[in-house]
């Protein structure tokens, strides 16, 4: 759902990209205040790319991207040197955050493809608004890692994506409006033992599980006053979100003990756990405010709130970290060095502690 904002951002010219060179030098995919990244490397040349997940044992990589005649997000895999990118969605309708089983010989994905063909339409244009599409056919499937044998998981009315692994194997987290909001819930990956994690009205969404798979950590958007409240469960009625105003949150992973961990102006999402388990690298527009939020860096946090640090630089869209199994590496999409106009590509670099 996340990938929403960049065609939010794109469509109000939010998403600043200058135009590149014939070649980008090797240096304009790095920042020398970037002290966190050593050997910035692209692994896409082509399309736009969202949304990139480590295997378990960090040999591929799942990722959505808008390529090969497709109008909208389709999921592929490739090797971690970027070689060998090939589609495993079905190529109909549209598909969001992928993420490998154990053993990286199943993914679990969302898709609308159950629904049709098509695209799903993408809400009106409203000039000055942040709406996100909470597309209603967006269910979970289950398929073979070459995209073979799609199979349903856990169908139901409404929006069901986000789906991300535990590191213990045992469960995995995902976002639902099955409980009439659209929140977080936990189940085993036999699809027992559903679980309810948060109530409170407003958007949860992007649930991922620290490294001992004891917490989890998400981001919200919980309207304040009545008011608010009012006008989130209208827009929600028509499939839509306004969550500009985001913060990082953790709680244990049975859902108790929720306490919010980031309070910036404007959004933050898209957390990942540090190696350690010990802080949260997430995307973050707070430092740019005044220019209307155009640009998102990767920052990252102490789970208390404390030791806010910048992680990137380079002034345009950087989001989805995910760290590699062992620790070394982070992956994450960025417009730096662009090919072009609404061009994102995922990167990969040394993670230095």
């Amino acid at each position: 759902m996340i990938r929403g904002l960049l065609a939010v951002l794109c469509a109000l010219g939010l998403a600043a990209q200058t135009p590149p060179p014939a070649e980008a030098p090797r240096d304009a995919l790095r920042d020398a205040r970037e002290t966190h990244l050593r050997e910035v490397k692209k692994l896409t040349g082509t399309g736009s790319n969202a949304e990139a997940y480590w295997s378990g044992d960090g040999k591929r990589i799942v990722f959505q991207s808008t390529r090969d005649g497709h109008p909208c997000d389709q999921l592929y895999t490739m090797n971690a040197d970027g070689t060998d990118q090939k589609r495993v969605s079905t190529g109909r309708g549209r598909v969001t955050c992928g993420w490998f089983l154990p053993g990286g010989r199943k993914l679990i994905y969302a898709s609308t493809h159950g629904a049709g063909s098509d695209c799903p339409p993408a809400p009106p244009f409203t000039p000055g608004k942040y709406r996100w599409p909470v597309f209603e056919a967006f269910d979970l499937y289950i398929a073979d890692a070459d995209g073979r044998d799609p199979k349903p998981f856990l169908p139901s009315p409404g929006y069901d994506a986000e789906a991300t692994v535990a590191p213990n194997g045992t469960w995995m987290v995902f976002t639902s409006e099955r409980g009439g909001d659209v929140d977080l819930w936990r189940v085993d990956l036999d699809g027992k033992h559903l679980m309810r994690l948060t109530d409170g009205v407003g958007y949860d969404g992007g649930g991922v599980f620290s490294p001992d798979s004891k917490l989890i950590a998400w981001r919200t958007n919980y309207p304040k006053g009545e008011a608010a409240t009012a006008k989130y469960r209208e827009l929600l009625k028509q499939h839509l979100v306004e969550p500009m105003e985001m913060d990082i949150w953790v709680m244990n992973a049975d859902g108790s003990g929720k306490r919010q961990v980031t309070k910036l102006p404007g959004a933050a999402f898209a957390p990942i756990f540090t190696p350690d388990g010990k802080g949260i690298v997430f995307a973050s527009n707070h430092h740019d405010q005044e220019g209307r939020g155009r640009t998102f860096d990767l920052f990252r946090v102490n789970l208390d709130g404390t030791g806010l640090e910048r992680i990137t630089w380079t002034g345009v869209f950087n989001s989805f970290p995910h760290f590699s199994p062992d620790g070394r590496k982070l992956l994450w999409v960025s417009g730096r060095a662009p090919r072009g106009p609404r061009q994102f590509d995922v990167c990969v670099a040394e993670w230095i502690p």
